[in-house]
């Protein structure tokens, strides 16, 4: 299995039997810009949420690869509306776990706002806890630091998929406590360097994980991690 970074908070796991790519947004992001989206070919496209800055590719990416969208309830209404087939999308809500080809995927909470780009309600974001193989991949969405992540602590999770980027969702010192409270000290970081706001210092923010005895990987945009 690995982990690809397609930047900000886009990230496809090669899972067992699947690939599945999350939050694409992907052509509109500068940084993103040698990542062409013709090439990518996920079986499952998941959603946390449907701001613009995760969504941006969703239409274009899933018509090309015949993908399946996973989001919750209202997100996938605003799926429906891009001319995606009904039976290509899988809306779901919390605590409710689907059965993909990889394995499960488990939607969880996740703090933050959410609305669509045709300025529509987008219901609540989300994460998910994905269970493939012998792995268990947690990806949090945009999301603060929240007591609610503690309900994760005995998951057993291999892997975190978390933002650091601070602004719009946790910084690096929260990120930090939410590891701490997933019980997991392997991290991916996401949603951080995009735009000025969530700006960070890489070197200092590793420092700070390595002090905390965790594990941070800051991956180039398109550089892959084997989990």
């Amino acid at each position: 299995m690995k982990a690809t970074f397609y930047g900000h908070a886009s990230i496809a796991l090669d899972l067992e039997g699947a690939n599945v790519l999350f939050d694409p947004f992907i052509t509109p992001n500068e940084l993103a810009k040698e990542i062409d989206i013709n090439t990518l070919k996920p079986d499952y496209i998941m959603l946390s949420h449907a701001h613009s800055d995760h969504v941006a590719d969703v239409a274009a990416i899933q018509k090309n690869a015949d993908a399946t969208v996973i989001a919750v309830v209202e997100t996938a209404a605003w799926v429906s509306r891009q001319g995606i087939s009904q039976d290509k999308i899988i809306e779901m809500n919390f605590g409710g776990t689907v059965k993909t080809n990889f394995g499960t995927a488990k939607m969880v909470y996740a703090l933050h706002t959410n609305s669509t780009p045709d300025l529509q309600y987008g219901g609540v974001p989300a994460g998910y806890i994905i269970t493939s193989g012998n792995k268990k991949i947690y990806f949090a969405g945009d999301t603060a630091l929240t007591l609610e992540m503690k309900l994760l602590a005995d998951e057993a999770l291999d892997w975190a998929i978390l933002p650091i980027g601070d602004h719009y969702t946790m910084g690096v010192d929260d990120a930090i406590k939410a590891a701490g409270f997933i019980n997991c000290k392997n991290i991916i970081g996401i949603h951080y360097n995009t735009f000025p706001p969530i700006a960070i210092d890489e070197a200092e923010a590793k420092k700070k994980f390595a002090d905390a005895g965790l594990h941070l990987h800051l991956l180039p945009i398109g550089g892959s991690l084997t989990l």
